[in-house]
């Protein structure tokens, strides 16, 4: 039986101790960390291929409140999100604003092939204390969050839930994020290793298997300056060689 959520918004009050949960509104923090109780989901519970960011970030968050559900998932950035798909082969390279419109259609296809959504489904955010504020952005928020007692209890709460018992048609899961020098890598690896035991083996530097489905990270599309161009090979630079190794693991996996 498939684990994946339908499209729309998603009934979980796992982590939040049994209290009663209203979207968007109910919040739990622990130190300098909280979530915010907003778990979507978009696409087909079967699909072949499942997209996952990292949480929602300040631009989707802040959104939910007026915007229709199939315009929140990577809002502002989904012209990245398809040149990062195209470029490892998951839909046809494009110009920029036809790979929006493409990634607009996906997104709200409940029959298509894809299934996107977050490793974590609720908002994530961090207290700034500079600014006095709750941050849901920001260097190393990925693997900085999994490495705390909380982020690693919620996280593993998700892919228990999320990504422990998927369709039979799933064979490839892209990860949006790398995280410092890949240790978002590591961390995600060893989430999908406590929640679906079994022969866990790195393909290369940025995706692992399990024999059944295939785990790929790729640049994440709100990274900025020069992270996306790099991790496309369009500039001569180090960083096109862990887009290339996302392409290789992607052909692998379908």
């Amino acid at each position: 039986m498939s684990a994946l959520p339908r499209h729309g918004r998603i009934e979980c009050t796992k982590c939040f101790n049994g209290a009663r949960v209203e979207f968007d509104k109910t919040r739990y923090a622990e130190g300098d960390w909280r979530i915010t109780a907003n778990p979507l989901a978009w696409g087909n519970p079967e699909a072949e291929i499942v997209v996952l960011g990292f949480s929602k970030g300040p631009t989707q968050a802040g959104a939910l409140t007026d915007t229709p559900q199939n315009a929140i998932a990577y809002k502002g950035s989904r012209h990245n999100v398809g040149k990062i798909l195209a470029h490892v082969g998951l839909i046809e390279k494009a110009p920029s604003e036809a790979l929006k419109a493409k990634v607009d259609q996906l997104i709200a296809d409940e029959h298509g092939r894809f299934h996107f959504g977050s490793l974590i489904r609720c908002t994530v955010e961090r207290f700034d204390p500079k600014s006095e504020a709750w941050k849901g952005s920001g260097g190393g928020m990925l693997d900085k969050f999994v490495a705390t007692p909380f982020g690693n209890r919620v996280a593993n709460s998700c892919t228990t839930r999320f990504l422990a018992d998927l369709p039979d048609k799933t064979k490839l899961v892209v990860m949006f994020g790398l995280g410092t020098k890949n240790n978002y890598v590591d961390a995600a690896m060893d989430l999908f290793r406590r929640a679906r035991p079994g022969s866990w083996n790195k393909i290369n530097e940025i995706a692992y298997t399990d024999g059944r489905i295939t785990v790929v990270h790729v640049e994440h599309f709100a990274s900025q300056g020069a992270l996306i161009p790099n991790w496309l090979g369009e500039n001569d630079h180090d960083r096109k060689r862990l887009g290339g190794m996302a392409l290789e693991a992607v052909r692998r996996a379908l």
